[in-house]
């Protein structure tokens, strides 16, 4: 086992750890104690967070098993592998957040989320995962979304020894494109089922990957990701903001789109593309998403 603790003061500003992977965000980890979303106003806990991590390009060449947990101004770690770059990625440590909130646009409700869920950073998420976890979102609770992706990878993720306990895998897409609809079905994934199995073929057979869209304009890439059995813009938005670092992208769900209706009537615009433009527009424009994030998690918890 490695360890290791990274000074909030070494990054450029603040962190929240339990804001970050529990606001809807990321439902690829769990809390050691069993409690992940089960606190809808999630900011400021110290608990254990544990996840199974694919080799990612250019920040580790090895699957990995990573806990982490934030004890006041340290984030502290244990892992099978040095996890400093890979938390780095993750959690986007190399952010400057102290920048980015100060750009944002002079708005009440924007402080006012700033304030509330003050460190709380987008996560960056490994792209066929998060994928299927949004995949799964429609119309479902965050706690019923992760309990599909850890049930996903119960069932069939690869198991993987660290510390004395098993830990499973998210599974690749050849371990999904593999399922039948009824196997899916059976751990309750509904009508969402035929969806994954069908996005895992895809991916599995090369006809197409989500990391593909990188490197595309953003509506470009967007609508890229639509290709994907069971994804829209709105789920296509949500993989390239927190996975592919499309920082600019705002998913318009029913959260922004309440906010949209009371607080910036004049950015609804009748279709979803115009909408996201004006919005967009609204928040900021480069890092709209994040603002969005912000508002959505501030929002859901019954900020206004």
């Amino acid at each position: 086992m490695e360890t290791g603790v990274i000074p909030v003061d070494d990054l450029d500003g603040p962190f929240d750890l339990q804001s970050t992977v529990e606001s809807g965000q990321s439902y690829l980890w769990s809390r050691l104690d069993g409690k992940m979303y089960t606190t809808d106003d999630a900011h400021g806990g110290q608990a254990w967070y544990e996840t199974v991590v694919p080799p990612l390009d250019g920040v580790s060449d090895e699957q990995a098993v990573v806990r982490v947990r934030q004890v006041d101004d340290r984030i502290e770690w244990e892992s099978t592998t040095d996890a400093v770059p890979i938390l780095t990625h993750l959690l986007r440590l190399d952010d400057d957040l102290t920048e980015i909130t100060a750009d944002a646009p002079d708005e009440p409700l924007f402080d006012r989320a700033f304030e509330q869920y003050r460190g709380m950073r987008l996560v960056r998420d490994p792209p066929f995962a998060c994928l299927v976890s949004f995949i799964c979102s429609a119309q479902m609770r965050v706690s019923r979304i992760h309990g599909m992706q850890q049930r996903l990878a119960a069932e069939y993720g690869e198991s993987v020894e660290f510390d004395g306990r098993t830990y499973q895998a998210f599974p690749t897409p050849e371990a999904l494109a593999a399922r039948t609809e009824a196997e899916l079905r059976d751990l309750s994934l509904g009508y969402r089922a035929p969806y994954v199995q069908r996005t895992a073929e895809m991916v599995a057979g090369g006809e197409a990957d989500p990391a593909d869209a990188v490197g595309r304009e953003y509506e470009a890439a967007r609508e890229y990701l639509t290709q994907f059995v069971g994804v829209g813009d709105k789920v296509a938005d949500c993989v390239l903001l927190f996975s592919l670092g499309y920082l600019e992208a705002i998913p318009l769900d029913t959260w922004i789109r309440t906010a949209i209706e009371e607080y910036y009537p004049d950015c609804e615009q009748g279709t979803y593309a115009e909408t996201s433009r004006a919005i967009r527009e609204r928040f900021g424009g480069e890092y709209a998403g994040y603002v969005q994030t912000y508002v959505f998690h501030y929002l859901r918890n019954g900020g206004e």
